[in-house]
């Protein structure tokens, strides 16, 4: 973690604090922290605020177990502002919604949230649905088949269908790892395990 150099007078020790999810970069809420919610985030790594409502420390999840764990803290260029990267634990908004700014989902997790919620829905109406509820074989096959299309776009240099192909992939892969129960989140932590 960066060594951090908070104006806490700037702001009479009220910094307002935005929390960003460390997996996807979806904003997932705003809060405020004074000196001590600092000092017990950094130790707990559990995202600790100031409630300006109930006038306490308050440490996000500690009724609906929805915590927020702490990956990393940064600061605006005029240190008035803090960055909290973090690993949500369950929905962040006590609404349930991943976030609480409800239009700031990266689009690949409003994809897997649509497939997953097209799951129970007719196969008759749904392309999605169909391939949910047939057989699993099939899904399988489309993610190969969209990937041979892939490569052989790009092996003829057609960018147009490059684009297009590469998002049918992406789409069957979304749909696969419904299948499997996979959440997307897996796959980006291995990746960020893979770039440290």
């Amino acid at each position: 973690m960066t060594t951090l150099s908070i104006d806490w007078a700037k702001m009479d020790n009220l910094v307002p604090v935005v929390v960003q999810d460390y997996r996807s970069g979806q904003v997932l809420m705003l809060g405020y922290m004074n000196p001590e919610a600092m000092a017990v985030t950094i130790e707990t790594k559990k995202v600790t605020f100031y409630s300006r409502s109930k006038q306490r420390l308050w440490t996000k999840g500690e009724s609906s177990g929805n915590v927020l764990t702490l990956v990393e803290i940064g600061t605006d260029c005029d240190n008035d502002a803090i960055l909290i990267q973090a690993v949500p634990e369950g929905p962040t908004c006590h609404l349930g919604n991943t976030s609480c700014f409800l239009e700031n989902q990266p689009f690949l997790g409003q994809l897997a949230s649509l497939v997953h919620a097209r799951r129970d829905s007719e196969p008759q109406s749904s392309y999605t649905a169909s391939l949910l509820q047939g057989n699993p074989r099939r899904v399988a096959q489309k993610v190969g088949e969209e990937g041979v299309e892939v490569a052989l776009a790009a092996a003829t240099n057609d960018k147009q269908n490059l684009i297009d192909e590469t998002a049918d992939l992406l789409y069957h892969l979304t749909v696969l790892l419904e299948q499997q129960q996979l959440p997307m989140t897996q796959v980006i932590d291995k990746l960020i395990e893979r770039h440290k």
